[in-house]
């Protein structure tokens, strides 16, 4: 997502909306016995077929002069090339740290079709982030990222990056003149193509399996990099048992290898809240609890996680007194039966691309209205997130997948945020109508350790120097507020 630079630097969070899914020709063409049973045989077993894999390819000068300059080359990027399949495209570089000032584009091609699409931008400001200091934060393998787009199974790519040129006028003897010079672009960029895989699906959505072949050779640069043994299969004992880790987590809210949380009625969702909390009520909470009914929950083995990709212990905070609403900035180019492909490669993207611990955010809902289970750990604790650069600790991240800076929520959507936040609130005392402090760890609106007062229900934009969640996503949250108090009964 697009942030701001403390100075001076204004931004935006909207993303270009993606490309058609896929050509017509491509959609028409029936899936191969082969692909069909193999969707079949996942479905059976609940588990993924096919893993999904990231190519990443090193970007280069793309003029002459640029060449000379490099590595600070004004212009860089990749030409036209046939790779192997992919759905999620992203670009990352070596320091999280350093902002990408200019743009980034992309134009891709469909699976099956000849035509390309015309450029889309990538959000080059992508402020989700574990907190300064922290261990993610440090691990050493945090790099810095656009936001990923999702463009649908496509086999082509092409993409420029270039720097934003710095203008200014200077009076001389002889008038006024322009010198124009560029900020270097970030050292060590890379192109991150996200094949998200495929996967039994999720209940109440059917997702497509995706061709079984590759349409034409792949050079050897394009080679998935730093994945020795990715993937279930690889070593049997570790998948399982970090499936069963993500399982237990929701003990007492759902059987293990459950593929959703059921919704519950008010009465029941009290009587959880008694069983899940009940040494930490409070008297007036006992007497008259305020809380939403638990909404469906679709949980990690239901979008398909491949859990040996995340570190495999879980990192709590002691409560959550707010909730930030994010969207993905990956377009709007998604059907609801994709979107569990979507998360799972925004988890990718997070995970492999970016090298944070785990998908960042808490929990994702779909245009359809349907909420994920993001982060593991468990949907009802207090897990730490990478989704609020500096309000990481004793918050939630939810993130509407999509890009609604001039896009208008889908209804569904906006209902299923209120829906979660009563509920999820409601299990920590939280009123979504009021107002909350939290202590900054540090970001480019408020500094490390100052305590701020911010509404139970935010934006991302109001903890970072942001547009996310999106003009039109953000006005929404005033109506959210009184919706989620009243499902909890305020």
């Amino acid at each position: 997502m697009r942030g701001l630079l403390a100075s001076s630097i204004g931004v935006t969070c909207a993303a270009a909306l993606a490309l058609p899914l896929t050509s017509p020709a491509a959609a028409a063409r029936p899936a191969s016995p082969a692909s069909a049973s193999t969707a079949a045989g996942a479905e059976a077993r609940g588990t993924a077929e096919a893993p999904g894999s990231t190519q990443s390819l090193s970007l280069a000068p793309l003029t002459s002069r640029d060449r000379t300059l490099a590595p600070a080359a004004a212009e860089q990027g990749l030409p036209r090339r046939d790779v192997r399949h992919f759905s999620l495209v992203g670009v990352v570089w070596n320091d999280p740290d350093t902002v990408l000032h200019g743009s980034v584009q992309v134009r891709t091609r469909a699976v099956g079709a000849d035509t390309w699409s015309g450029w889309q931008d990538l959000e080059t400001h992508n402020d989700d982030a574990a907190d300064p200091g922290t261990a993610e934060r440090t691990s050493g393998r945090v790099h810095g990222a656009t936001a990923p787009l999702w463009v649908g199974d496509s086999d082509g790519v092409e993409v420029r990056v270039r720097a934003e040129a710095d203008r200014r006028t200077e009076d001389t003897a002889r008038g006024s003149r322009t010198a124009t010079a560029s900020a270097p672009l970030p050292t060590g960029l890379r192109l991150e193509l996200v094949d998200p895989g495929r996967s039994a699906p999720a209940p109440g959505t059917q997702e497509k399996a995706a061709p079984a072949a590759p349409r034409a050779a792949v050079p050897h640069d394009t080679a998935p990099t730093g994945e020795p043994g990715a993937g279930p299969g690889a070593d049997p004992a570790a998948d399982d048992q970090a499936a069963l880790d993500a399982d237990a987590a929701n003990a007492g809210l759902a059987a293990p290898g459950a593929t959703e949380i059921p919704e519950l009625s008010r009465a029941r969702t009290e009587r959880e809240l008694f069983s899940l909390r009940a040494g930490e009520l409070t008297t007036q909470q006992r007497a008259k609890p305020y809380i939403g009914p638990r909404p469906r929950i679709v949980t990690r083995r239901g979008w398909g996680a491949d859990e040996k990709l995340r570190e495999r212990t879980f990192v709590y905070t002691k409560k959550v007194k707010a909730a930030f609403v994010h969207h993905t900035a990956s377009g709007n180019g998604y059907s609801c039966a994709q979107a569990a492909s979507l998360i799972r490669g925004i988890y990718r993207y997070h995970v492999k691309s970016m090298g944070w611990r785990d998908i960042g955010y808490n929990f994702l809902v779909d245009k359809c209205g349907n909420i994920y289970e993001g982060r593991a750990g468990g949907v009802a604790k207090a897990v730490l997130g990478a989704h609020t650069l500096g309000f990481n600790t004793n918050s939630m991240g939810i993130a509407v997948l999509g890009s609604y800076g001039t896009t208008k929520p889908p209804a569904a959507a906006v209902k299923a945020v209120a829906r979660l936040t009563a509920w999820k609130l409601g299990l920590y005392g939280a009123n979504p109508k009021g107002k909350t402090y939290l202590k900054s760890g540090g970001g480019n609106l408020y500094p490390k350790g100052k305590k701020v007062r911010l509404n139970v229900i935010s934006g991302h934009r109001d903890g970072f120097a942001t547009e996310c969640p999106g003009r039109q996503l953000y006005s929404k949250l005033g109506s959210t507020r009184t919706t989620a108090a009243r499902y909890q009964g305020r």
